[in-house]
């Protein structure tokens, strides 16, 4: 938009000095102005077409025609001095808007547009600097579009290795997280096997032991007999969860940020204030943070005129833990629940805690707090 309003700058200043240098009979002629206004409607059109080629390139030789016509002198006098710099600027726009064989079909046109005074018996520029100008014009064209084919290239070559990094991020943490699992499934295949064995074992010979002994020992062996089942069904649960895939934590939250900031160039500052590590949230409460946070992303990436998030972890005074996501606004935007966002209210509900998601003057925020119950933290 800068370059638009630019050009046109450019173009409005040649205009005017191309016209004071006309006489004043000359200038104020009805049909001089009628082209000039021509001109510039014809011009203000052009920027509805950047996505239609022929017809901008259509209505640039048009324009070129129009300068001819408007700026070129009665029979006797000296040609417009200002033509040239018209010619460039159309010639420069048709460059830098239009493909190469459609700009070529601009900048041919303007030899024509010199030689056609000439041809008219109007006065003219000499031929030598008229083909001086038209080799300069060329020699640029051919310069700029030799660059813009090289910097094409680049874009292109950089997009595949774009596309290539992307793909050996993913392949990256797709390799760690199987490495991950594959570890936390010989760690529950060796905890079945020798532990898991070792204590169903062990609850047969209590129960052999309980039947040969007598009236006296069995409350004994009942209580041996209950803490040794205890010991298998945590056993188990540990099997368990090493066996499932981590979706929580702040392991999860980390891998999130990380691919976040590889794959969508997202720019994430992750403070972990004191307390927070260590703080006793249990599965459903680490849960809900991390869909927390991960909803709060996917809303950033998604409705955000920047890709920059602030996340704050912190558990003050050990009673609450606290979460925080922010995202730096350009404008005060209206803050409206969809489904995401009810359903991360639920979800921290569920959870035992409250969300909170507002907007200032120049930053969106979503905020959460969890109550951190020790007692419970320790049972469960």
């Amino acid at each position: 938009m800068r370059s638009y309003w630019l050009w046109l700058l450019l173009l409005m200043a040649t205009w005017l000095f191309a016209w004071l240098s006309l006489p004043n009979e000359s200038a104020m002629m009805p049909w001089r102005l009628v082209v000039i206004s021509m001109f510039f409607a014809l011009y203000f059109y052009a920027a509805l077409l950047r996505k239609h080629p022929y017809s901008l390139a259509t209505v640039l030789i048009a324009a070129s025609v129009m300068i001819t016509i408007a700026l070129w002198p009665h029979k006797v006098g000296e040609p417009a001095t200002y033509t040239l710099l018209l010619y460039s600027l159309i010639a420069g726009k048709a460059i830098y808007r239009l493909p190469i064989l459609h700009a070529s079909f601009v900048i041919v046109t303007i030899p024509a547009n010199l030689a056609a005074p000439w041809v008219l018996g109007y006065p003219s520029y000499p031929l030598p600097f008229a083909i001086l100008y038209t080799a300069i014009l060329a020699a640029g064209f051919v310069m700029y579009s030799t660059t813009k084919s090289r910097l094409q290239e680049i874009d292109v070559r950089n997009a595949a290795l774009l596309s290539e990094y992307r793909s050996l991020k993913r392949r990256i943490a797709s390799d760690e997280e199987a490495a991950r699992q594959e570890e936390r499934t010989q760690i529950a295949r060796d905890i079945h096997d020798s532990v898991g064995h070792k204590l169903t074992a062990l609850l047969m010979q209590l129960e052999v032991f309980r039947m040969q002994s007598g009236e006296e020992l069995s409350p004994r062996i009942q209580e041996l007999k209950s803490l040794a089942k205890d010991s298998l069904e945590e056993t188990r649960s540990a099997v368990k969860s090493l066996k499932e895939q981590e979706i929580a934590g702040l392991t999860a939250i980390l891998s999130m940020i990380r691919r976040l900031e590889a794959e969508h160039f997202m720019r994430i500052h992750f403070t972990v204030m004191h307390g927070a590590l260590t703080a006793p949230l249990n599965t459903t409460q680490s849960f809900a943070v991390y869909r927390a946070v991960q909803e709060a992303l996917t809303n950033i990436m998604k409705h955000s005129e920047t890709r920059e998030a602030a996340i704050t972890f912190e558990a003050p005074g050990g009673s609450v833990f606290r979460f925080e996501v922010m995202n730096r606004l350009k404008n005060k935007k209206f803050v409206r629940e969809g489904f995401g966002l009810k359903s991360m209210r639920e979800r921290m509900k569920e959870a035992g805690g409250t969300l909170e998601v507002f907007a200032s003057k120049d930053s969106f925020v979503i905020r959460g707090v969890i109550p951190i119950l020790k007692e419970r933290g320790v049972a469960e």
